[in-house]
């Protein structure tokens, strides 16, 4: 017999604020509907009634462990409308911060992801880690977890003394321990056989839905915004996106881990070249001329994407975001049927969903 059941919205299963009423006949998901608008907060219009640089804070919060890449996505997408060039350490300054927001959220999805699965330990360990990252950019920016640090033309301020030292530092301490996590879950028996072979989202399946970040890298689709259409000063760096080709679970785990070394590596580099000069454009216009962009970033869940609209005024006449986390809720339609109830935690916790962004 086919019945329907509610997951969610309790937090600790969908990991967000919003319900998916699976139907199952006996232990087997026949069918899902994924629901959200539990926590909308209406912050495209709220954009049209704050002034340009007032809005740059909102954009912290569509995603607080993400919020680097949502505000160089805002931010990015005003400047190419005022046609302001931020200087070269700005830039690079953008560029590690983005990569360090990375890491970090990278960590809290794996400690949430190993608690989902049994492994509490592995869950102290990502928590661990990710503090180092988290002091890192609280001395760079004043701020632990919400930064406000990009603005029109660079950065809110300059690197302290010591700050590049420390955070390599930091970085090669999280090189280190990187090997202790990875090992502490690849030896785990029970943890391979809930993820691997299970929440097939295969290529061609991944690229109709149009899923993005490690949730498609994972399927084996090479699309990463920094590769596809570089920003900031990801041509000069050359790196290739990381790509998994077994479309399940382990391997959207697997692209995670993998994007960790990844953005080390990427954020010592700048961090070793990182030059001296401004870090705020000379002039900067208050309000952009009359005209309309869409402009995107690779934020850790993928891809994070701004449609504004100027008319010349004090306020934005549209903006409109893309959420990457929104697609990939309504792709559960396609990863569970055929599953079994206990395979869910496993499914969705490797889409990484943030709510704040979805609901907007």
């Amino acid at each position: 017999m086919e019945m329907w059941v509610n997951f969610g919205p309790q937090h600790p299963f969908t990991h967000g604020l919003w319900r998916l009423k699976v139907k199952v006949e006996g232990e087997t998901v026949v069918d899902v509907e994924p629901t959200i608008g539990y926590l909308h907060r209406g912050v495209e219009k709220l954009a049209e009634k704050r002034s340009w640089v007032k809005f740059i804070p909102y954009n912290d919060r569509l995603c607080y462990v993400a919020s680097m890449g949502w505000t160089e996505g805002y931010v990015g997408a005003v400047e190419r409308l005022m046609g302001v060039e931020p200087p070269e350490r700005a830039l690079y300054l953008r560029t590690i911060t983005s990569e360090l927001q990375r890491i970090a959220s990278h960590f809290v999805w794996l400690g949430a992801y190993s608690i989902d699965l049994g492994n509490f330990t592995a869950l102290l360990f990502a928590v661990r880690e990710r503090e180092f990252i988290l002091d890192s950019l609280s001395r760079l920016t004043g701020h632990r977890m919400t930064y406000n640090y990009p603005r029109f033309g660079g950065v809110a301020r300059d690197a302290p003394n010591g700050w590049v030292e420390r955070t390599i530092r930091y970085l090669n301490r999280i090189e280190r321990k990187m090997n202790d996590f990875v090992n502490l879950m690849l030896d785990n028996e029970t943890f391979l056989k809930r993820v691997q072979g299970v929440g097939i989202l295969k290529k061609s399946v991944a690229k109709e839905w149009g899923v993005t970040g490690p949730v498609a890298r994972g399927s084996g689709l090479k699309v990463d915004v920094r590769y596809n259409d570089p920003y900031l000063l990801y041509e000069e760096i050359g790196f290739e996106p990381v790509v998994e080709k077994d479309c399940d679970c382990f391997a959207r785990y697997m692209v995670r881990i993998r994007e960790i070394y990844e953005s080390i590596t990427i954020a010592r580099e700048l961090l070793m070249r990182l030059p001296e000069g401004d870090v705020m454009a000379k002039r900067v216009p208050r309000v952009p001329p009359p005209g309309e962009i869409y402009y995107r970033v690779e934020v850790p869940r993928g891809e994070a994407g701004y449609y504004i609209v100027s008319d010349g005024k004090d306020v934005p006449y549209r903006v409109k975001i893309r959420s990457p986390a929104y697609v990939h809720i309504q792709a559960t339609k396609a990863m569970m049927p055929g599953c079994n109830v206990a395979d869910l935690p496993a499914i969705l916790g490797s889409l990484d969903v943030c709510l704040g962004d979805t609901d907007r």
